[in-house]
């Protein structure tokens, strides 16, 4: 019965900006860790970012790491993707996606429930 909902993607020039958020449904899991997945026409869906439920521990694939970000807010029960410097290779479908458990994890298989993607389109 948990639905999460992306929002956010776009058409966006080499550089520049987007921020991608992701509404949950159900706030009994707002003390589950959440994660960002993303997956490039022709190629295998790839980690992005993870987020514990505390907020304290973070964690970014390395093709994203220093331009991205990952951050929550538990009173709109929604959590986002900040992401700065964009690179034609960003251009993916993003999925966000909520844990089993608390930890952050950048592993696609402990993700329980996920959105039905928004699509990033980064112009060259």
């Amino acid at each position: 019965q948990v639905q999460l909902v992306e929002s956010g993607g776009g058409l966006v020039q080499t550089g520049g900006s987007l921020r991608l958020s992701c509404v949950i449904s159900e706030r009994t899991f707002i003390n589950y860790a959440r994660g960002w997945f993303r997956q490039a026409p022709g190629k295998e869906r790839e980690f992005v970012a993870t987020i514990n439920w505390s907020g304290g521990i973070t964690y970014y694939g390395n093709s994203v790491k220093g331009r991205f970000t990952i951050a929550r807010d538990n009173a709109k029960n929604t959590f986002y993707l900040q992401m700065n410097s964009l690179k034609p290779e960003d251009t993916a479908v993003y999925y966000c996606a909520l844990a089993r458990g608390s930890s952050a994890s950048s592993v696609a298989g402990e993700y329980r429930y996920w959105g039905q993607g928004t699509r990033v389109t980064v112009s060259s």
